[in-house]
């Protein structure tokens, strides 16, 4: 289907679904507009005492902005959107679900599905009624726009707020694990452990927080037995994050100051957090935390470029390897796979493991290390390993190895 064919489709199945009323909503992302603050454009269903609406719900990356509009208005602002300023588009009906999906190139790509696939509303009580270790109503929740005053996830928000509880836990129980917190059930401790003086708290930063959801959990669940630092290079996002972490009483164990993983410099360290950090800024920020000494590393690689153009296919891989796409992912593996040994011979005990659903990211392989105790180097069998591995894909240098001083 060409582009413009699989454009006015899509078009004539939102139209038909505002019309009908049978929208449950509809998705816009890949933002490539003038506003670089634009993400995502949410759409959704509402009546006021005026009669059906559109609500319309604009999120940048430091605020959201909600508009609601008669339906043909609505439409008339939508259209001229798609395939423009964001290159993909989700429609949600109880029937069937669509998607229109604008290529670099210029191509355009529309799916349809039918009902097995397609999301039914979900009872506000549903949520309210699970137990979470990060609140729905805790009050930062709802400032940083994840929940709404009810505590239920915002439109668009859902697989966030997941992602912050299972982050929460996960972090929890890599916590006990490192001995960072004294007991298997400290999770359940924590309330307990939060009302005594700690005279040694939890020193955790977290590098490329962003808007500091992930940042704030850890500050709130852990309370005063850590002292939690969000590093960020938007400077306006820090000022939010700090203003933020001032009004909810959080600013005496949670900080945000400016400036990027290169260039950052922590002295002490116990935990450190990268997530999404973009190709070898990843390398920079697991070289941060252990020159810092942290005793646990938790990483989520994104983008992993560098050793793309090394990558030189074995033999019997080179019919697969001729693929872009098989390429890419190759070396997306071979990368992460030299972080984790990397990171075993520099004394730290690595788990490599798929973090949130590939529904809400690809990006979703998560390496965590927790140390040993044993020496750098002092496993000569595994470096032998390292090398050879290197060598049956090409790779002649890895940013991790040059930080560790490890020659391939």
């Amino acid at each position: 289907m060409s582009a413009p064919d699989a454009r006015l489709r899509f078009l004539d199945l939102l139209r038909s679904a505002v019309h009908d009323g049978t929208l449950v909503k509809l998705t816009l992302g890949k933002h490539r507009g003038a506003d670089a603050t634009l993400n995502n454009l949410f759409v959704r269903p509402v009546t006021l005492k005026s009669g059906p609406h559109l609500s319309l719900l604009w999120r940048h990356a430091t605020r959201d902005i909600t508009k609601n509009h008669p339906p043909a208005e609505a439409l008339a602002l939508i259209e001229p959107l798609l395939g423009s300023d964001f290159l993909d588009a989700h429609l949600f009906t109880p029937a069937q679900n669509a998607q229109f999906e604008t290529r670099a190139d210029g191509t355009a790509r529309l799916s349809v599905k039918t009902a097995s696939t397609a999301p039914t509303p979900v009872a506000e009580t549903h949520d309210r009624a699970k137990a979470h270790l990060i609140a729905g109503d805790a009050p930062w929740l709802r400032d940083l726009g994840v929940t709404n005053d009810r505590g239920l996830p915002r439109e668009g928000m859902a697989h966030k707020f997941r992602q912050i509880q299972k982050f929460t836990e996960l972090l929890s129980q890599l916590l006990t694990e490192s001995e960072l917190l004294p007991s298997a059930d400290s999770v359940s401790q924590l309330s307990t452990l939060n009302s005594q003086p700690s005279p040694a708290p939890i020193r955790i930063a977290d590098m490329g927080c962003g808007k500091g959801y992930l940042t704030f959990a850890l500050a709130a669940h852990l309370g005063p037995r850590a002292e939690v630092t969000g590093i960020e290079f938007r400077p306006e996002l820090v000022q939010l994050c700090n203003d933020l972490s001032r009004t909810h009483g959080l600013a005496l164990h949670l900080s945000f100051a400016a400036g990027d993983i290169a260039s950052t410099v922590l002295e002490r360290l116990d935990v450190l957090v990268a997530l999404h950090a973009c190709d070898t800024a990843t390398d920079d920020a697991l070289i941060k935390g252990i020159t810092a000494g942290a005793r646990l590393l938790v990483v989520s690689p994104c983008c992993q470029k560098e050793l793309r153009a090394q990558l030189t296919a074995p033999p019997v891989l080179t019919d697969a390897l001729r693929h872009g796409i098989f390429q890419e992912r190759q070396a997306e593996f071979v990368t992460d796979s030299l972080r984790a040994m990397l990171l075993e011979w520099a004394g730290y005990r690595t788990k490599v493991f798929e973090f949130i659903s590939t529904e809400h990211t690809a990006k979703n392989i998560m390496i965590t290390a927790i140390k040993t105790g044993h020496a750098r180097g002092a496993d000569t069998a595994l470096a032998t390993r390292i090398r050879t591995f290197a060598a049956f894909y090409g790779i002649h240098r890895h940013s991790l190895a040059t930080h560790l001083g490890f020659s391939l």
